[in-house]
């Protein structure tokens, strides 16, 4: 049984409403053909009434089942058809009347699927209709009332719980795919993120590695042919630069391989490992002093890293976009923050002196030109230096400042949270 049960509930609604009504209408006939013989009608019906009564009954107990094939979708108008014909049968005196079913059924529908004055106005109707029937001949016992409350009202509360758990279903089904969309916009804000994160370190680490090498190349080729060992120096620092920003973007490659190969990725960098920065900045040309404030202590990885990459982007735009030639690293540490500021000196003085201890660069290296920067390397428009730094700041709840200084240099300042 239970499999026939799962087959017909895997049919089209209409079809199962025809299965139904089909197996109703043969159960009423069922049911009355057995006391056919008592089939009578009281005087004053109709005289084609009283010569085919058991015609009329079986059409009339027919017409009781056959509408509910159309139930779900012209609730009312079913249950007056319906209703109709039982009352009917009823009224032309017809003894032995099968169980209600086709009624009930219909007043079930009702009250599933329709709104609640029509339903208070049909439920009215039933209640109305089962009082009169009671005054019809052969319908005196009070048990014939009780028997047909009894349908009706069950019919009735199973309508209502059916009605009540498809909006409970519904509710959920609408939370859900709410929260199905809801999700997929975290998962898009997420990707989007991450894309800003990837792009941020990518610049970070191209930007300053390239922008040693090709100040290396350029003092490399100022040179020569003159200086052959000095340029071999350089040419070194550009081969070790390269080996340096291929293990960076190694490490950022990894995080976008599949959590299946497993990547062995170094470590995020940090404040720890500004010596090596600095080494770098340095051997390109320009002197940098860092001074540590404070009691070093623990911060937030995140914090860390955009405090380093903050440096190091600050350090590379100093070299790349300015005649400074010695700039200053300071890392502040306080109760609740870390500041970290890069401070350059400012254009080398005219006549070309420079400061003492500067480093002397080569020849026609470091001198400006028409954008005040070191030779060949031009600011180039659309840059995204500062933004990425302003970006790692707000991501960690921070404040920047960034602009010029009285002594004519360039100063970027970032206070972040340390936690």
């Amino acid at each position: 049984m239970k499999w026939l049960a799962a087959r017909v509930a895997a049919f089209p609604p209409r079809l199962q409403d025809l299965i139904l009504a089909l197996g109703l209408a043969a159960v009423n006939v069922a049911i009355t053909l057995p006391y056919r013989h008592r089939l009578q009608t009281l005087p004053g019906v109709p005289a084609l009434f009283r010569l085919h009564p058991l015609v009329v009954a079986m059409a009339l107990l027919v017409l009781q089942v056959l509408p509910l094939i159309w139930r779900r979708s012209w609730p009312i108008v079913v249950f007056l058809a319906v209703g109709l014909a039982r009352s009917r049968y009823d009224q032309l005196g017809f003894g032995d009347a099968p169980i209600p079913l086709g009624p009930a059924i219909a007043y079930y529908t009702v009250l599933e699927r329709c709104s609640t004055g029509i339903r208070w106005a049909l439920s009215a109707l039933v209640l109305t209709g089962i009082l009169v029937s009671q005054e019809l001949p052969g319908h005196h016992e009070p048990y014939d009332f009780f028997v047909a409350a009894l349908i009706f009202v069950a019919a009735g509360m199973a309508g209502i719980l059916s009605r009540t758990r498809s909006a409970y279903l519904g509710e959920v089904e609408e939370r859900a795919a709410r929260a199905e969309s809801e999700r997929d916009q975290e998962v898009a804000l997420a990707a989007a993120r991450e894309r800003t994160r990837i792009a941020r370190e990518l610049h970070d680490v191209v930007a300053h590695h390239v922008s040693l090498m090709a100040v290396q190349a350029e003092a490399a080729g100022a040179l020569l042919p003159g200086r052959p060992v000095e340029a071999s120096q350089s040419v070194q620092v550009i081969g070790e630069t390269a080996r340096q920003a291929l293990v960076e973007l190694r490490r950022l490659l990894g995080v976008l391989r599949g959590p299946g190969e497993q990547p062995q990725a170094a470590p995020s960098p940090s404040l720890g490992d500004l010596d090596a920065v600095l080494a770098q900045v340095r051997g390109a040309g320009l002197k940098v002093d860092l001074t540590v404030e404070g009691s070093p202590g623990e911060l937030a990885p995140g914090v860390d890293l955009t405090a380093f990459r903050i440096v190091q982007e600050a350090l590379t735009n100093a070299l790349r976009h300015s005649t400074a030639p010695r700039a200053a690293v300071t890392v502040h540490y306080e109760p609740g923050y870390v500041t970290v500021s890069v401070t350059d000196s400012g254009a080398v003085l005219s006549g070309g002196a420079v400061l003492p201890g500067d480093p002397v660069l080569p020849r026609g290296w470091a001198q400006r030109n028409g954008s005040g920067a070191r030779a060949g390397s031009e600011r180039v428009p659309g840059g995204f230096g500062l933004a990425g730094i302003a970006e790692r700041v707000a991501s960690c709840g921070g404040t920047l400042t960034v602009g010029p200084t009285g002594a004519g240099g360039f100063a970027v300042t970032a206070k972040l949270p340390r936690l």
